[in-house]
């Protein structure tokens, strides 16, 4: 005997939910409006943040290199952001606001990030990829890579998500 599948949210519920976690990453959350970060992609397994260089975001000053912390707070926001699509996967007969009151708890309990070479470009995008969600733990892997497509860094992260 087959299980039936479960309900899925509509399509105008799903456009909801987007418009949500697109101006909760894009707005609500201060610092990531400081570095600019907008939505690329909500697909499950290609979440994508980008933002561009700015002034604001130089770490060192002679060579107008982008700033370490910038770079491991974008991959920090991807990979959060990553698994927030992922519990919405996850419970797909919830509704945008059911699914946004999942994350009132979330928060990042470990991040590592590896910087592999200075970021000189214009342009940066961020993606990110589920490695498992748990009941309480999710973890992901992220990149960073400039607008030619060269990887800038890579990270790993583990976030609390209940």
């Amino acid at each position: 005997m087959t299980t039936p599948p479960a309900p899925r949210r509509s399509a105008a519920e799903q456009q909801r939910l987007e418009a949500a976690f697109t101006e909760m990453f894009e707005q609500q959350i201060v610092f990531n409006r400081v570095l600019g970060l907008k939505v690329e992609s909500l697909v499950p397994g290609d979440v994508r943040l980008s933002f561009e260089m700015r002034p604001e975001l130089i770490g060192h000053f002679l060579h107008q290199r982008l700033h370490g912390g910038a770079i491991s707070a974008t991959l920090d926001a991807t990979g959060a952001l990553a698994l927030m699509v992922a519990i919405a996967e996850r419970h797909p007969a919830d509704d945008a606001q059911q699914v946004l009151q999942r994350f009132a708890r979330m928060g990042t309990i470990d991040l590592r990030t590896d910087f592999l070479r200075p970021g000189l470009a214009p342009r940066y995008v961020a993606h990110a990829e589920v490695t498992r969600l748990g009941g309480r733990v999710g973890s992901t892997q992220m990149r960073l890579v400039d607008d030619a497509g060269q990887l800038v860094a890579t990270g790993s992260g583990s976030y609390i998500v209940s």
